[in-house]
């Protein structure tokens, strides 16, 4: 019998309340007494003394009977004065509290209700505030994941913009203008290329009694490699035509216009809003619905005096000149595409481009060649070839190999290649100017994102910051109402210790 007091009664918290109707502590209609006391509860906390013990029982928690007992202990010191001849108080405070515990205290309602709040706190409040806290902290570390992405994106974005402005030689402050300003400077250094073309000589002469002495070549070889290397980067006119122009009237490029676009209207003016009669001094409404225009066809002698074309029989013959096509400019003077250098014209730069291409293959071939230990049958065949042939060795050839792999490399790089797109199209301005400017942009925004996501996270780390106080709160009150149970329970049952299990907060 002895060893029965000191065996300990376990109850799972989530099956506590069920153990105590199962053992008719309490009544399966607990919650509708509950309901009248939670009233009473409403009405009596309406008028309360200044008293801070109680105001913090009051404070954010729901109020269940063990709470009541100690308002009613503390009301009996705040009401002391209130007490009969008889002991009992007069006080309608201390009078409704009591009634309140009286009512808990009926078939143990008091008993239900703690082990129901012990239940809920355990089961859905406790759990619900800690997925909270970790919803919040995982938010934290996917903001600051993504803040971090952000801002290496924003890097590479500014990278690629800097990179692409490096590529074309500009500092992108106004790309626009400065990709105008390297067209306006590409003249110069075609010019450059052109006078460097002089020192082709030695190659054009090598290549061509080559091609003679081994195909026996009737037609002229590399035609415009050695017009350049004679005459330099002349004008079209000039190669087209083979004389020099008197005058050259280069084409103007328009200045590029900022960076920041600004939308412009159109002013359409007032017309079609006047209903005077100036509003119809020029067109004339024709009966018919039509439009007069102020054109005739009949011809007018008001207009043959001012000095119109008098279409009517002549005793003097009119003289028509016929010009010829592509004739419309002056004798000696460039225009145009004519005005424009060799180097700068797409079809006579490809072809200058094409043969210094195969200047590069031959002279690769050669040293090839050339370095091909006891080859009879080569040696034999170039017995009798030029002396311009004969003469030179593998180290002369690989040195005209590599100038003209410089010369070729100038026109043929990247910058060069932008260079002659931006002068053939002035829209390829606007879109390179609009690709690197897209990059700037947006790694503006991703900054601004950065910004927001960092807020957010502010945002969240606060209500981590709530959650926490309020998780410890809720686990010290789950914690002692546990204990007051467990106590109310043991006494019950003469004092044999009681574990209600599954606590966790």
């Amino acid at each position: 019998m002895e060893n029965i007091k000191n065996l300990p009664i376990d109850i799972q918290t989530s099956k506590l309340l069920d153990w105590l109707v199962d053992r008719r502590h309490c009544s399966l209609k607990w919650q509708s007494a509950v309901m009248s006391i939670r009233e009473k509860i409403n009405t009596a906390i309406q008028d309360m003394p200044e008293n801070e013990e109680i105001k913090e029982l009051l404070s954010g928690s729901y109020i269940h009977y063990f709470h009541c007992l100690r308002i009613v202990d503390i009301l009996r010191g705040t009401e002391a004065s209130s007490k009969n001849i008889f002991g009992r108080y007069s006080s309608q405070r201390m009078k409704d509290w009591q009634e309140i515990v009286s009512l808990y205290e009926a078939d143990n309602v008091y008993l239900a209700e703690v082990a129901s709040l012990l239940s809920r706190s355990v089961s859905y409040e406790g759990p619900a505030l800690r997925k909270q806290l970790v919803k919040a902290q995982q938010l934290q570390q996917e903001l600051s994941r993504r803040e971090t992405e952000c801002e290496l994106s924003a890097v590479d974005l500014k990278a690629g913009f800097y990179t692409g402005c490096k590529q074309y030689g500009i500092t992108g402050e106004n790309v626009a203008r400065e990709l105008q300003a390297l067209v306006k400077d590409l003249p110069r250094t075609l010019e450059e290329v052109g006078r460097d073309a002089a020192k082709l000589e030695e190659k054009i002469q090598l290549y061509t009694a080559f091609a003679n002495f081994v195909c026996d070549w009737g037609e002229p070889v590399l035609p415009m490699l050695t017009f350049v290397q004679l005459r330099g980067n002349t004008t079209f006119y000039e190669w087209r035509t083979g004389r020099a122009p008197a005058v050259i009237e280069r084409p103007v490029m328009e200045d590029a216009p900022p960076d920041t676009v600004t939308e412009e209207l159109i002013d359409w003016g007032d017309q079609g809003s006047e209903t005077g009669p100036e509003a119809n001094q020029d067109v004339i409404t024709l009966e018919d619905g039509g439009v007069d225009w102020g054109i005739s066809l009949e011809p007018n002698s008001e207009d043959m005096v001012a000095g119109g074309i008098d279409w009517a029989e002549s005793e003097t013959p009119i003289e028509i000149e016929i010009v010829d096509m592509g004739t419309d400019c002056p004798e000696g003077v460039a225009k145009g595409e004519d005005a424009l250098s060799i180097l700068e014209v797409p079809e006579t730069r490809s072809q200058f481009i094409d043969e210094l291409m195969e200047v590069e293959v031959f002279l690769a071939q050669r040293l090839s060649e050339m370095g091909e230990d006891g080859n009879v049958v080569a040696m034999s065949q170039f017995q009798l070839a030029p002396s311009v042939i004969q003469g030179q060795t593998r180290q002369r050839i690989h040195e005209m190999l590599d100038e003209v792999r410089h010369l070729l490399d100038r026109l043929t790089n990247q910058r060069m290649q932008h260079l002659f797109m931006i002068q053939a199209s002035p829209r390829y301005v606007e879109r390179v100017s609009e690709v690197l400017r897209h990059k700037v942009k947006q790694a503006d925004i991703l900054l601004l994102k950065k910004v927001t996501l960092a807020e957010k996270r502010r945002e969240a780390l606060e209500e981590q910051a709530a959650l926490e106080p309020r998780i410890d709160l809720l686990a010290e009150r789950t914690h002692q109402l546990q204990k007051l149970i467990a106590a109310d329970i043991s006494k019950r049952y003469n004092n044999r210790p009681v574990n209600i299990m599954g606590v966790n907060v």
